[in-house]
């Protein structure tokens, strides 16, 4: 099930205020942490904790995070250094011993800022769906600087999100999300089986829509997304970035992901919906077979990503074999 907003509609939420579980990985970010804790403490939504992952960090993130700690619920925990992906799947791995099983779960970085009513946007949308079905929240965001300016909007998402779409591309950005505690549980149980992923947030918007569960995409930007050179994954805005993302699919790092990514999801078969699974097993199927009945099978599938450039960037990498 695929849900977008319309933001223009907001109805304050009368149910009981849920907790939520922020999972932030960090890695030597002490030069704009800081900022990113102050905005956590000035949400409107203030019912959460906060658990960290750190890879390793040889500056004073450490000092930051146990000063905020002093007055505020932070854990922290040491990162299994091997990247940022791995360090957030940790974090979803090891959350159950942290929070109760009724727990709602956030995913934050550790350079951006959050607008104060980020939580209280996220948990109002998410409590407008049916809460025995696994949910994600996502948004848009405001692309700033290194110095917090020059504010444009991310990328439009306006195609309907699903499991045809999370196969071929990722529109729920991890530093947005925030799931609902059917979700949570669901990946909490998952994080333990898969070897690898290529992003954390990739991979909770291909397991969220293939276990049947909904996706609400807001267009309103919920934080302050910094970009600068240490960025993990950058925006993907602007003719240039959209330029590289095609060069890197044509090179066959889209290839590479893709093998990656379908063999998580098998690991996770049993979480899957029967259609998932055919859906999922046919994608892997026709990557192996000659362009011709490939290019027949990508058209039964109807896989397809938000634009309709970049859809047709997928046909490409198709007939290339770098799907």
């Amino acid at each position: 099930m695929s849900v977008t907003s319309d933001p223009s509609v907001r109805v304050p939420s009368l149910l009981p205020t849920p907790h939520v579980g922020i999972l932030m990985a960090v890695y030597n970010g002490a030069d704009c942490l800081q900022e990113q804790l102050d905005s956590l403490a000035a949400q409107s939504h203030g019912s959460w904790s906060l658990l960290v992952s750190d890879d390793g960090s040889t500056d004073a993130t450490r000092a930051i995070l146990q000063a905020f700690a002093k007055h505020h619920p932070v854990t922290v925990l040491d990162g299994p250094g091997n990247g940022a992906a791995a360090n957030f799947m940790s974090l979803v791995a090891r959350a159950p011993d942290h929070f109760p099983a009724d727990n709602w779960l956030a995913y934050c970085d550790q350079d951006d800022v959050w607008l104060p009513e980020k939580l209280s946007l996220a948990v109002s949308a998410l409590q407008t769906l049916d809460a025995t079905h696994p949910a994600l929240y996502c948004s848009r965001t405001w692309v700033v600087d290194a110095q917090l300016g020059g504010r444009k909007h991310s990328t439009a998402r306006p195609r309907p999100p699903g499991f045809r779409n999370a196969l071929a591309q990722n529109i729920a950005a991890g530093n947005t999300i925030l799931l609902n505690p059917v979700g949570a549980r669901l990946l909490m149980q998952a994080a333990p089986e898969a070897k690898e992923v290529v992003m954390h947030d990739w991979w909770s918007y291909q397991l969220i829509t293939g276990a049947g569960g909904q996706v609400f995409h807001d267009n309103t930007p919920t934080l302050l997304y910094r970009q600068h050179a240490d960025n993990e994954v950058g925006a993907n805005t602007g003719w240039r970035a959209k330029g590289q993302r095609l060069k890197r699919m044509l090179q066959g790092d889209f290839r590479d992901w893709n093998d990656v990514n379908i063999r998580a999801l098998q690991s996770h078969r049993a979480h899957l919906t029967p259609h998932a699974t055919a859906q999922l097993d046919a994608f892997a199927a026709l990557r192996k077979m000659p362009v011709t009945q490939r290019l027949i099978e990508m058209r039964h599938l109807k896989l397809y990503r938000q634009s309709r450039s970049s859809t047709f960037a997928l046909w490409v990498a198709a007939a290339l074999g770098r799907l």
